[in-house]
């Protein structure tokens, strides 16, 4: 009770302060406006936050109106009269008033209506007071808070940029021409990547600013880059004494360059580094906190977006690598024809595809051209198209005709262990006689381009894709027989070159028969443009492209062709042979050679008939050509190939083929698809 008594007794005079006093020591006036005679009382405290004197109003609010703005005036009475016609109790607002300087300082003010028993308003009864304080605080923290805002959106607008990357360039071209890095101020930037133990420096800041020496670092050396992935630590280069200092032979570069600070950032991806990025300065000193910590995330989001880069060129690579391997890895040399083969892989949005090109050399001057598609863009496609290839150049070059070398690749694919299918067009073409005939398999139709520049596309009849056809057991593939006349060119493409964004297929095979008639005569130019445009129209498909065109042949000398079937066990079909064979050699002209002629090829029946079961075909023709040249085929049903070998002294068996070799300028054996054939040649003279 004592204790009480004191300290109620040590209060101070005048105690609890009159609320006149609580407000003026707070910087607050008080204002008591009556409505009826328009009269507003303002004590001291209010007429010192509108920088007035006792004397300077007269209690007429109009007194006032030159420490108000018009528009700040005209916005209050609006703000007043609302509350006033609403039916509401209070009302508050912030306003700028003049001061004497001129000057403008933030005011708030509150008031509360009082009205009578019918609802009309009498006086208002509110405060004043300076409120530019508290505005500049509020100001402060709504610039920090854009700040981090924008700070958090250059994060996120780098992210989602990056997400778009598909290579390392592509990357460093997001962080170079991103508007987050002008937003951060930094003036360049410079990557490097660990490769092998060494930084290989991929971006090396502003021209002018590449140190001699730097390309390919150690990790050991001193500078910023190898500090950060050694100790996985970022780097925060506060001032330009700072970096000459902790990196003497670096700055001796750069230090030129007018560089202030720098942050040079560790690039760790699944918890390992695989290279380091430095923002460099021009115009500031020292890093905040948060600019720090934005910067550590900026360098992980980057770092997730190398790594994914890293790792679909390295995917990439293999698939091109792969893809390369399984095409021919030449193109041979066709008499009487031009040839220009192209693949070009999509650049945007895919990876590596199944599209493939061939060109097989056929006996008697035919060459087989093949153009083809494997479903779907991957290593897998690839592995496919490679072994397609591979059975359908064998199947070719075994002698099967076009429609049967279609239907056992389809066959081969349906007993591969995939699920995909292939599109394939196969061309048989006798650059002799321009006779070609073709098969399609769901391919798209070739072109064919005159010898006067137009160009029309060639139709095709068209069977189920390679695959597809075994699988519903439509084998039989139609054949199309053309001519393609000297100066024509054969236009072989996959569906990537006509299938573009944005584009109907119809307006594609438009505009690739144009390009196609206005293109260059030159097949190698041709086969460029082709592929060029692709490029330029961002395709997203790969793009295969066989072009043959047939140049013009040596006129046929005279001459025929004349053909006898030799059954076994029959000695007049033998007899009868030889003697067509002796009457078409004098004939043609070639009687000075008629025994060698005869004898090479008794030697070819006899062996037919001794080796083989059932009986022989026997072909004699005079080929066309710079030189006359007599050929005569001997074909029969096994599969099995003749090889010369010795004989005893007193054998009478194995001098046939040793023979031919002696007596013929050449000789040879030719896969049939239901044999073989084994032929020799004689030149003979030019005149019959």
């Amino acid at each position: 009770m004592d204790d009480r008594a004191a300290g109620a007794l040590s209060l101070p005079e005048n105690w609890p302060a009159h609320p006149d006093l609580s407000l003026a020591l707070n910087r607050m006036g008080s204002f008591d406006w009556d409505l009826d005679s328009g009269r507003m009382h303002m004590d001291r405290a209010a007429l010192e936050v509108f920088g007035l004197g006792p004397d300077e109003y007269d209690g007429d609010p109009a007194s006032l109106s030159p420490r108000v703005p018009a528009e700040e005036g005209r916005r209050l009475d609006a703000l007043v009269t609302r509350a006033l016609k609403d039916g509401l109790d209070n009302y508050g607002a912030y306003f700028r008033m003049r001061l004497p300087d001129g000057s403008l300082r933030w005011t708030h003010t509150q008031g509360v209506i009082r009205r009578d028993g019918t609802g009309r308003p009498r006086r208002i009864i509110g405060i004043v007071r300076d409120a530019s304080e508290e505005l500049a605080e509020s100001t402060a923290r709504y610039e920090l808070d854009a700040q981090r805002r924008r700070r958090t959106g250059l994060v996120d607008a780098t992210t989602a940029a990056l997400a778009h990357a598909r290579t390392v360039n592509d990357v460093i071209d997001v962080l170079r021409d991103s508007q987050g890095l002008a937003h951060l101020g930094a003036a360049s930037l410079v990557v490097g990547l660990l490769e092998a133990g060494r930084i290989h420096l991929v971006a090396d800041g502003p021209e002018g600013s590449f140190v001699p020496g730097t390309r390919f670092t150690r990790t050991d050396e001193p500078y910023p880059m190898s500090e950060v992935i050694r100790t996985l630590v970022p780097r925060f280069i506060e001032s330009a004494d700072d970096f000459a200092g902790s990196y003497p032979v670096l700055w001796d570069g750069i230090g030129h360059l007018g560089i202030t600070s720098a942050a040079y950032l560790p690039l760790i991806a699944q918890a390992r580094p695989i290279g380091a990025i430095g923002l460099l300065y021009d115009d500031r000193e020292g890093f905040s906190a948060d600019e720090r910590n934005l910067l550590v995330a900026l360098g992980t989001s980057i770092a997730q977006s190398l790594q994914r880069a890293m790792l679909y060129e390295q995917e990439h690579d293999l698939a091109e690598g792969l893809q390369q391997a399984m095409l021919p890895r030449r193109i041979p040399d066709v008499p009487n024809a031009q040839v220009a083969v192209r693949y070009r892989s999509a650049k945007q949005g895919r990876d590596i595809g199944g599209d493939w090109y061939d060109l097989i050399q056929l006996p008697s001057g035919r060459v087989g051209a093949v153009i083809g598609d494997v479903q779907g863009h991957d290593t897998h496609a690839a592995a496919v198209m490679g072994q397609l290839r591979i059975v359908l150049r064998a199947y070719a070059a075994e002698g099967h005709p076009p429609a049967t070398v279609m239907a056992r690749a389809s066959v081969f694919l349906a007993e591969l262990d995939t699920d995909r299918f292939a599109t394939c067009t196969y061309a048989e073409v006798d650059l002799v006689t321009g006779v070609a005939q073709m098969v399609r398999a769901g391919h798209v139709d070739p072109l064919v381009r005159e010898a006067d520049g137009s160009c029309r596309k060639l139709p095709v009849d068209g069977g189920l894709p390679l695959g597809l056809s075994a699988e519903f057991g439509r084998l039989a593939y139609p054949v199309s027989t053309v001519e393609l006349d000297p100066g024509q060119t054969l236009v072989l493409y996959t569906d990537g070159l006509v299938e573009l964004p944005g584009v109907d297929f119809d307006e594609g095979m438009r505009m690739l028969t144009a390009m196609v008639r206005n293109g260059p005569r030159d097949v190698r130019l041709m086969a460029d443009l082709l592929c060029d445009s692709v490029d330029e129209r961002n395709g997203e498909d790969d793009v295969a492209v066989l072009l043959l065109r047939r140049e013009a042949t040596h006129a046929p000398q005279p001459g025929g062709r004349l053909q006898q079937h030799v059954a076994q066990n029959d000695p007049e079909a033998l007899s009868a042979a030889r003697h067509m064979i002796r009457a078409a050699v004098r004939a043609w002209g070639a009687g000075e050679r008629a025994d060698e002629i005869e004898l090479a090829a008794d030697e070819l029946m006899t062996n037919a008939l001794m080796h083989t079961d059932g009986g022989a075909i026997v072909t004699v023709r005079v080929l066309a050509g710079p030189e006359r040249r007599l050929r005569v085929d001997v074909e029969d049903r096994s599969s099995a190939l003749p090889r010369p070998r010795e004989a005893g002294e007193d054998g009478v068996s194995g001098r046939g083929l040793m023979l031919v070799d002696r007596l013929a300028d050449a000789w040879g054996v030719e896969s049939r698809g239901s044999g073989k054939s084994v032929w020799c040649a004689f030149q003979i003279p030019d005149g019959p």
